[in-house]
């Protein structure tokens, strides 16, 4: 699967909070300023090409809906991320966060809870 331009992201983000829906759906849920109608249309059909949507034709009109999860979509990249820039070590990905004073010590000892407690 490829990896999503900002602009996919974004247009995905509202497709997994909304679920199946038209164009007009989804463009009601973005941010102002409103994209045009035509350009998310555009990114809609890219994102189906690159296989995260899929549709259904009703009529003239096209029924989205997503074809992967945000979870599996977050599982596939943030591993690629780790294993790009953090010689595949969540340690070293979470010691960078922390020297860069990105995450706190009551957010570390939440993790490490989480760990000792699946």
């Amino acid at each position: 699967m490829e990896k999503l331009t900002p602009p996919e992201e974004e247009a995905m983000r509202i497709i997994w909070k909304t679920g199946e829906g038209v164009i007009k759906d989804y463009l009601e849920k973005y941010p102002a300023p409103q994209l045009p109608y035509t350009t998310l249309a555009s990114i809609v059909k890219k994102l189906e090409h690159k296989g995260y949507v899929c549709s259904k034709r009703y009529g003239n009109t096209s029924v989205y809906s997503p074809r992967i999860t945000e979870e599996e979509y977050k599982n596939k990249f943030l591993s690629g991320v780790v294993e790009n820039y953090f010689a595949n070590s969540y340690r070293e990905m979470v010691t960078f966060f922390a020297k860069k004073q990105k995450i706190s010590a009551k957010e570390l000892r939440e993790i490490i809870h989480l760990i000792e407690n699946k």
